[in-house]
C-alpha cells in the first residue's frame, strides 16, 4: 500500500454525524477533556494525538467525534486509556518553565 495513512473516518462514510471536535492541549488536559465528553455521550472516533511544533511544542492536537442526544443518560462508553494516570497540570506554572524551541 503506498502514500500516507489517514487518521479519520473516510469522507465517502455516508453516515458522518455527531459532534466533531478538535482539541489542542497537553496529553493531560486532551485526557481530561475526552473524558469529559465521553461522560456526555458516546465516542464514536478518537484520533491519534498529534504533536505541535514550534511555540507550541509539549503540545498536541486531537480529534474526537461524539454521539451525544440531549436525553441521553450519562454512562456513555469510555474514552481509551492513552494516558492511564493522567492529571491536570498547573498550566501558569508550565508557561513559566517552558524554554523556547
Amino acid at each position: 500500500m503506498t502514500g500516507t495513512r489517514r487518521d479519520t473516518p473516510s469522507r465517502h462514510d455516508p453516515a458522518l454525524s455527531g459532534l466533531e471536535v478538535w482539541f489542542t492541549g497537553t496529553r493531560a488536559e486532551l485526557r481530561a477533556a475526552t473524558t469529559a465528553l465521553a461522560g456526555a455521550g458516546c465516542v464514536i472516533w478518537q484520533g491519534t494525538p498529534r504533536p505541535l511544533t514550534g511555540a507550541d511544542a509539549g503540545r498536541f492536537r486531537l480529534y474526537l467525534r461524539l454521539s451525544v442526544t440531549a436525553d441521553r443518560a450519562t454512562t456513555g462508553r469510555p474514552a481509551p486509556a492513552a494516558d492511564n494516570g493522567a492529571a491536570l497540570i498547573d498550566l501558569d506554572a508550565a508557561r513559566t518553565t517552558r524554554r523556547p524551541a
